[in-house]
Formats: structure tokens, C-alpha cells, sequence
């Protein structure tokens, strides 16, 4: 059977007939899947209504409307997010192999889903105390026992909760803000924000002719080369070695 409206009728679209009731896990799934493919600026109850096949105010009885449903986003990135390696690491594996498996667990959860990560950091946390991307009361739960199992003193262990996070917002953003196609990512991310004032004219950054900048012209092919991976190892290589002379201490 198909979902109806309030009013009685079938709902706009062409939905199959073997498609799955709607749930919130559904609706929210399929959010992702739109913010993924069209960016988070272009999600609304109509549109993520017609990409199920129904009509937008049957997603209501799921979600109170899009602020919910961006939330709903962050809690599924979140859910999807591991602090806790359970048996693959042991606290005799030292402290530096768990933070290098958490690092790129992350990582790769932020390069699945580019568009929708940076919502962990641009959304409110429960708590001022959170610190994105390890921002529920689960992660930093488990982030911060993994590190007292291998030897941290409670105030070496926030410490390392504040460095770490820091690096992997900071690394992150840039990256999947990278990773999005021209005129999307991070503009796209911030404009509800910062937006432009209602300007009659766009901002047009990245289209800026860089003629009268002679060095940015000359370093222009250095600074376009990607080398995210290897700054990505160093950068986490290098907090680890400061972490490790201040635990040490």
C-alpha cells in the first residue's frame, strides 16, 4: 500500500511497488544519500519527498521538518563513527596505534560522505563541552577511557581529546571541502549561515584573475598539487610525537 495524505489522496511521484515503508531511518538515509549527490543546500522536505516517492508532508509524521531532519544526519554520522576498537586493538598496543586507527576511522566517514561532514561541525553539540567531529556523549566516553586504559592521567586524557579533535576538524573541513565539485562544499555549507545580505551580485571568489601576483602565478602549479593523504599522515605523525613528549613528561 501506498503512503496517502492527510486528505486521503496518493502522493505525487512514481513510487515502486515493493518500496519500503517509511520510517525515520529511512528518511534520514535517504537525506544523506541527497546531501552526497546535491549538497546540503539543496535539501528540502519537498524534494527528499519526491526522491521517496511521496508527498513531503508524510515525512512529517517522522521528522519535524528540516532542522530535524539535519540532525537526524549528524546523529546518523555520529552513530557511524567508532571509538571503541573492541578487539582489534588492545591497550598494550599503545596509545599512538589507537589514535592512528580513530584518526582514519574518521577519515573515512568524512570522505563517504563529504557534503554531509561538515554538519558536525556547523550544527550546535548537546554540550558546550563537545568537540566535533567526536561529539557525542558515546565517543568522547570511549575516546577518553581508551586513552586512560593506556596511560593518561585525566588531564593528559581531555588534553588529548581538545589536540585531537582540533587536528581532525581542521584536516577534515579542508579536505571534503576539497573533494566537492567547483561552486559547492564549503560555500555551499556556510551560505545559510554568512550568507550574502540578499546581494544583487554573486560573490564570485575563486574567479579572481590573479593577474599582478607574479609569486601565485609562479606557485600556482605547486599550490594546486593534492597531497592531502601525505599531509594528512604527517600532520597526525606530528601530533602524536607532541602528545607523546608531553605524556612523557
Amino acid at each position: 500500500m501506498t503512503e496517502t495524505t492527510a486528505a486521503g489522496t496518493e502522493p505525487q511521484g512514481s513510487p515502486s511497488p515493493d518500496r519500503q515503508p517509511l520510517s525515520r531511518e529511512l528518511i534520514i538515509a535517504a537525506a544523506i544519500e541527497h546531501v552526497d549527490a546535491e549538497g546540503v543546500a539543496s535539501l528540502t522536505m519537498r524534494g527528499l519527498g519526491k526522491r521517496l516517492g511521496v508527498e513531503a508532508m508524510s515525512l512529517y509524521r517522522y521528522v519535524n521538518g528540516r532542522e530535524d531532519l539535519l540532525e537526524g544526519i549528524v546523529d546518523t554520522l555520529l552513530d557511524r563513527l567508532e571509538a571503541d576498537p573492541g578487539d582489534r586493538l588492545r591497550p598494550e598496543d599503545g596509545w599512538q596505534a589507537y589514535l592512528q586507527w580513530l584518526a582514519h576511522g574518521v577519515r573515512q566517514v568524512a570522505l563517504a560522505h563529504p557534503a554531509a561532514f561538515p554538519l558536525l561541525a556547523t550544527r550546535h553539540p548537546g554540550a558546550p563541552w563537545l568537540r566535533p567531529p567526536l561529539r557525542s556523549l558515546r565517543l568522547v566516553e570511549q575516546f577518553l577511557r581508551a586513552l586512560e586504559q593506556r596511560g593518561f592521567s585525566d588531564e593528559q586524557a581531555v588534553r588529548g581529546y581538545r589536540s585531537f579533535t582540533t587536528f581532525l576538524l581542521g584536516h577534515l573541513l579542508l579536505e571534503t571541502a576539497a573533494h566537492q565539485d567547483a561552486g559547492s562544499g564549503m560555500a555551499d555549507m556556510l551560505d545559510g549561515v554568512l550568507g550574502e545580505g540578499g546581494a544583487s551580485v554573486p560573490n564570485r571568489d575563486g574567479r579572481t584573475s590573479a593577474d599582478g601576483y607574479p609569486t601565485l602565478q609562479r606557485l600556482r602549479p605547486l599550490l594546486t598539487q593534492d597531497h592531502t593523504e601525505e599531509e594528512f599522515e604527517r600532520a597526525l605523525e606530528g601530533l602524536l610525537d607532541r602528545m607523546d613528549r608531553w605524556v612523557s613528561q
